[in-house]
């Protein structure tokens, strides 16, 4: 098995920040690869990618960086379309259980280990051998995302196969009602979760003093830019100074 680009970042030690893309732009995805971060994250689920510009945006920018693909749904359908891409990872939203999760990992392997349609352009551009042996290295992450997800956080990271946790902060926190001591719970706890199954665990921050602080916490991936941010704050601030003058 080779390790996909992304794989190989999660069984080192360094931080991981991920520049995340919502807006379905190829070029941009291609500017965002060019600031060199440790990967960037297309998401399927909320973003506007559509298939033409997902296939793109991973044959431009994956050969600068790694591309993980945030799903759209936890379905077989979901994840293989997602995989056909030829992304480095694929990160499943709204697990819930373990079941959940253990669905999710099957649904990122070929037969016998999973259940992965086996197909795509891109997968089969080397031939089935070749399709195969990086199907099995490429890294399968689930996102915790609802107080149920938190409830079930140690036997979601007890799932065999599974490659990293994510915590999606902002759907956590509406499923918390809001509480902003009880989102810090629920982090710590699936953080410990994973540490203690030596999986990496990273969640969605919208700064950089929130990425650096989560770093320092034990956090080993992080959100230090999103496309949507980036190009309000741009325009903002090309306002601001416009009418200052």
């Amino acid at each position: 098995m080779t390790p996909s680009p992304f794989k190989s970042l999660l069984s080192q030690s360094e931080p991981v920040d991920l520049i995340w893309m919502s807006l379905g732009s190829v070029a941009l995805a291609e500017l965002a690869a060019h600031a060199a971060p440790a990967a960037i994250v297309l998401d399927l689920q909320h973003g506007l990618w559509e298939r033409s510009a997902l296939e793109a945006a991973v044959g431009v920018a994956g050969s600068r960086v790694p591309v993980v693909a945030r799903c759209a749904a936890n379905t077989p359908y979901h994840i293989s379309q997602a995989l056909d891409s030829g992304v480095s990872s694929v990160l499943i939203p709204l697990v819930e259980t373990a079941n959940e999760a253990m669905a999710a990992v099957s649904a990122g392997r070929y037969p016998p280990a999973g259940s992965r349609s086996a197909g795509g352009v891109r997968p089969l551009l080397a031939g089935v051998d070749n399709m195969l042996r990086k199907g099995e290295g490429v890294a399968l992450g689930v996102m915790i995302e609802t107080a149920r997800g938190v409830e079930n956080a140690e036997a979601i990271a007890a799932v065999p196969g599974l490659d990293y946790l994510f915590i999606g902060t902002g759907d956590l926190a509406l499923s918390l009602g809001g509480d902003p001591s009880a989102l810090e719970q629920a982090c710590a706890r699936i953080l410990k979760a994973a540490q203690a199954n030596g999986l990496p665990c990273g969640l969605y921050t919208r700064s950089v003093q929130a990425a650096q602080e989560r770093f320092k916490q034990g956090y080993r991936l992080v959100v230090s830019a999103n496309d949507v941010e980036i190009a309000k704050a741009g325009f903002a601030a090309a306002k601001r100074a416009v009418q200052a003058n």
